[in-house]
């Protein structure tokens, strides 16, 4: 069963506006001393809501900039912002699209949008985007690096539990199989040695991990996290049947009571691992 692919929901991804956007703060922190022009010209490459694109803007209030996206729902919000008005959104693909030559780019930011593409391509395609800058600039990037966390571990486990409502939407899937492309759960992160192997000939590069503490008001806002994000491609392969999507993340929630500590007033802590990198041109 093939998934379908509807449009992402920039209202869930915005639920944790605060805790998704502290990434791009902490990445755009160590671009800003390689960047000596007051108006970069800047690709804010998968968006989303523009959340990043904001920050970017604060940051560099005369830059260019441009926001790509292939969701039209996130594009949607980004320019309706009025405080991005004077921000160009396009829509575009994160594998296919390319640095544009002689536009003398400063950087290319990439906010939680790389883990989507699969390890076959993921190397190569951030290898071509350092590649496309001239001399001096830099590609950023920022990427959830979750593979192991409970949180993701019992997203394999419950769509592969057999005889339940949901269990014909993952017939065939290869949940948790890492050369299986089409499955629902999304590729490891490549560690910091084959970053450095794969950029260091390109440029100077900087590659640090950080694990995020996200105090939430249970194991449903989980749920609700994730939900924006690593749980979408196992919720499309449900689309259409809602009593299969609300037995699912019944039971993804009561695993999930099953693994993280709940606190006083029904708190818990969710850790979140972020990989980063910071890449200037030679």
């Amino acid at each position: 069963m093939a998934p379908k692919k509807p449009d992402w929901s920039a209202t869930q991804y915005l639920k944790f506006s605060s805790q998704r956007t502290r990434p791009v703060h902490d990445l755009l922190a160590q671009c800003l001393p390689h960047l000596s022009s007051p108006s970069p010209r800047i690709y804010d490459l998968g968006c989303g809501p523009g959340n990043s694109t904001s920050a970017l803007l604060s940051a560099f209030p005369s830059a260019s900039i441009t926001g790509i996206d292939r969701s039209p729902d996130m594009l949607s919000r980004a320019r309706s912002d009025p405080a991005l008005s004077g921000v160009a959104f396009e829509e575009g693909d994160l594998g296919s699209w390319r640095v544009p030559k002689g536009e003398g780019v400063g950087l290319v930011f990439s906010n939680a949008a790389m883990h989507w593409l699969r390890s076959s391509v993921r190397v190569a395609v951030v290898r071509g985007l350092l590649e496309g800058l001239g001399r001096g600039g830099v590609f950023a990037m920022q990427v959830p690096d979750n593979y192991g966390q409970a949180s993701h571990v019992a997203m394999r486990r419950v769509a592969r539990m057999e005889g339940r409502a949901w269990s014909a939407a993952f017939e065939g899937a290869g949940v948790g199989e890492v050369g299986v492309e089409t499955r629902p759960d999304l590729d490891p992160v490549e560690g910091p040695r084959v970053w450095f192997e794969a950029l260091g000939g390109l440029g100077d590069v900087d590659v640090w991990r950080t694990e995020y503490q996200h105090v939430l008001g249970g194991v449903g806002e989980i749920v609700e996290w994730v939900k924006g994000s690593g749980l979408q491609p196992y919720l499309e392969r449900m689309e259409g049947d809602e009593g299969a999507r609300r037995a699912f993340l019944e039971e993804y929630e009561r695993v999930l009571g099953e693994v993280y500590e709940v606190g006083e007033g029904g708190r818990v802590v969710l850790g979140y691992m972020r990989l980063f990198i910071v890449a200037v041109r030679k």
